[in-house]
This record gives C-alpha cells, structure tokens and sequence, in this order.
C-alpha cells in the first residue's frame, strides 16, 4: 500500500513537472499554490463588488456572481494551462463601470444587448489573437515602455493600495491627501505594510498572505472585520446565463461600443501582460514567449463571461502579488480557478476579507514593481520621456491603457523629430494612428 502511495505521488509530481517545468523554472510546488492563493486574495474583492457594480446595471446579483466566478475560473485556467504563466483573470474593474455607467446607464441599452456586445468584442480578440497579431502588438512594444509601464502599474497598485486603506482620500483642494492616521483602518493597513515588509525582508514566501490573513483576524476583535454570517450559497445562474441579445448587438449604431471595449482591453490586458511579465522575468529579449496562448485566455474568457452574464474579462494586475510570493509558473493559476469555483458557494466567506487588509500586499508589491525603472536608458531623453509618461500618466489617469498610448505616442513624436524614425517600426506607426484615432474619435468617452 505504501509502495503504491509513493508511486502515484512520483506519477503526480512528474505531471507537474512537465506540465509547468518546475524544476526550470527554480519553483515549487508548494510555492506556486502559496503564491497562487496570495494572488486570490488580493483579487477576491472582485467576486463582490463586480456584481455590485452590474447590479446597478438592472441584471441580478446571483447570476452576475456565477458568472464573474466561472468565466475567471475557466480564463485563469487557460492561462495557467495553455500558457504557463501565473497571471489570473477576471472582469475588468474600469470595463464594468463603462459597461453599467456608459452603455446601459448613459445610452440607455439594455443590458441584454451590451451583454452581445461584450460578446463580439470578444470574438474580435480571438481572431486577433489565432492570426498573431495581438502577439505582434505585445513584442513590437518598445523596451523602455515595457519598463515604463511595469513601474507604472507598480505604482498605479500602491495608489489602489493607498486609496483602500484610507492613507490617501479626495481632497477638492489638491485632489488627494492624507487621510485621518487616527483612523482604525489606517492604522492596521499601516501595521500591515510594516509587517509584510519585515518578512519580505526575512525572505518569508509567504509574507504577503500571512500579512493580509493576519490584519484580517486582527480586525475582527476591533469591529472592523467580522466573521460571516454563512459560509455557503448555493449559486443562481439563471437570472444571466445565455440572455445576452446577439442580434441587436450586431446593429450597425453599435458598431462604436464593439470597438470602445476591443481597444480598451487590448491595451489594458496588454498592459497588464508586460507589466507583470516584467516584473516575473518572463520577457526575453523583450518579447513575451508564447504571448498567443496567453492572449487566448482572456479572449476565451470574455465569451464565456458575456454568455454566462458578465462584462470584458482581462489580465489582473493583482497577479503581481503572486509574482512576488514566488509565482513562476501556472500551477498557481489551478489553485486560483479552483478557489473562484468555489467563491460561488462562499461568497460571504470571500467578502468577509476587507479592503484594508489587502492594501498593504498592493502597495508593497507596487514597490517592488518600480524596480523596472533602473532599465531605462535615462541618459537617452527620447527613450527617458516616453517611459516616464508612461508611468505617470498610468496611475492619475487610473487607466494602464491611457498610460501605454501617451508613452507610444511620445516615442513616435520624440523619434521622428529627432532623426531617429528608422527605430519607429511599422507596429508602433500603426499602434500610434490607433492611438491618435482614440483620442480624437472617443475623446467624448
């Protein structure tokens, strides 16, 4: 019997192996599912407020919740399967509120045929991405937006981080402000960073979750977390699953909302892609190896979400907090799906976690993330300026997509007009027409 035991776990560990390439990749699989459970808890916020935000859309919570959950579950899995890499997907936070506040709410379209919409836009990725083009946009990148753009998702998470922890609030004055340090919350996010770092610091794989765990259950005497009241519910698909309203979608008026959220996820997941790819070590040579098979998961997934009941599905950065915790691999990625398939069934349990417990694992991987900006050649103003607008522009726009498209269009001007044009490729004198296209067809956006 033990003999038997021990040979199944060597057949199991041997899949594994050549699954993921642990061994080459100087991971664990102890690691990789720690990191992988890191990265759900910093993203599990979206199980609960996504199908708030859709709610305010008119569509039921119960169905949008499944939804959220199984089209993440299913997305995540193709990443972490198909194409190897720790990063998780879920619907898009910034696509959501367009989704509710633009579309349904703004125009006045049902949330039916928005739903159809979400669904073409979908189909567009996926032939985008089986003709390699989308693998084309994300290596044509230039290196010094590449490393922009990771510094700036760092620092646009710390700002998330920050905000969620009460640290930074509006201020009609200046914009932003220290929030109140007599503030429980603020006070336990700061003892939270403190105690991340600390075993960040002592090298402790898991650092990130046992601070998030532990400021959690801290909270809980003081009243501001609490145990939930139920752990189970059972799932409510019906109320969005296949209701989405292809015909109407295909109506040429809408032929403008079809391309509004094409261009936005492409250049927020692509955003997202390099950013966290960066940060991981993942590029070589500054390309992404086998980016086609990382840009078919949120194209797979936005079909399933807008057929189950949800808005765009894309890359999330949070994925950067697994990345951090040692993720390099997918394997992370099985333990995350299996943890969004559950989420359908506790749902309490996942939003028991608080905002501000999660804040501190954000703003230290946001420190991490600013590493990138060492890499840039700073002595070259033409390489400097594009990725320093890329990283300014990304956090207080709060749009990644915005911070990548002011840093191409800067390096197309700045290398044309400095007799540097034969380093603009043709990639990038497309990506920049798009660009410019976006900015004067959808400036009323």
């Amino acid at each position: 019997m033990e003999s038997t035991l021990k040979a199944d776990s060597g057949t199991s560990l041997s899949l594994l192996e050549r699954l993921f390439h642990l061994k080459e990749n100087q991971t664990t699989v102890r690691q990789e599912l720690l990191a992988g459970l890191t990265t759900f808890m910093t993203m599990g916020y979206v199980v609960v407020v996504n199908p708030r935000i859709l709610s305010e859309a008119g569509m039921p919570v119960e169905g949008v919740l499944f939804a959220t959950c199984i089209s993440a579950a299913i997305a995540t899995l193709i990443m972490g399967l198909w194409a190897n890499y720790p990063i998780a997907l879920a619907p898009g936070m910034s696509l959501n509120a367009y989704f509710t506040y633009s579309i349904v709410i703004g125009r006045g379209v049902p949330w039916q045929t928005a739903l159809g919409v979400v669904f073409l836009s979908g189909l567009v990725f996926l032939l985008l991405t089986l003709t390699n083009i989308r693998e084309q946009i994300v290596n044509g990148i230039p290196d010094c937006l590449k490393h922009g753009t990771a510094a700036g998702i760092g620092v646009f998470i710390a700002f998330v981080g920050f905000r969620n922890a009460k640290i930074i609030v509006a201020n009609p004055a200046t914009f932003v402000g220290l929030g109140k340090i007599s503030d429980p919350q603020v006070l336990l996010a700061a003892l939270g960073v403190i105690l991340i770092a600390i075993l960040m610091v002592r090298r402790i794989g898991s650092a990130i979750l046992v601070g998030i765990v532990a400021i959690t259950l801290i909270g809980i005497p003081l009243g501001l977390s609490h145990w939930p009241a139920q752990l189970f519910s059972l799932p409510h698909p019906s109320g969005t699953l296949f209701k989405l309203d292809l015909r109407a979608a295909t109506k040429l008026g809408l032929a403008e909302l079809i391309f509004v959220f094409f261009f936005v996820d492409l250049f927020d997941n692509v955003g997202t892609l390099v950013g966290v790819c960066e940060q991981g070590g993942f590029l070589r040579d500054g390309k992404l190896p086998r980016a086609s098979r990382a840009l078919l998961a949120d194209a797979i997934g936005t079909m399933v979400g807008a057929l189950s009941g949800t808005s765009t599905v894309t890359s999330y950065i949070e994925s950067a907090a697994g990345v951090a915790a040692g993720a390099r691999t997918g394997l992370g990625n099985i333990m995350i799906a299996g943890l969004f398939g559950a989420a359908m069934f506790c749902a309490p349990l996942v939003a028991a976690i608080p905002a501000y417990a999660t804040a501190p694992a954000l703003i230290l991987v946001g420190a991490l993330m600013c590493g990138s900006v060492a890499k840039v050649r700073w002595e070259d103003f033409s390489e400097a300026v594009p990725a320093f607008l890329t990283l300014v522009a990304t956090p207080l726009t709060f749009s990644i997509a915005t911070g990548l498209s002011l840093g191409l269009l800067s390096f197309t001007f700045l290398k044309l007009f400095t007799g540097k044009h034969r380093e603009i490729s043709p990639l990038i004198w497309v990506l920049s027409v798009l660009f410019l296209l976006r900015y004067i067809f959808l400036g009323s956006e």
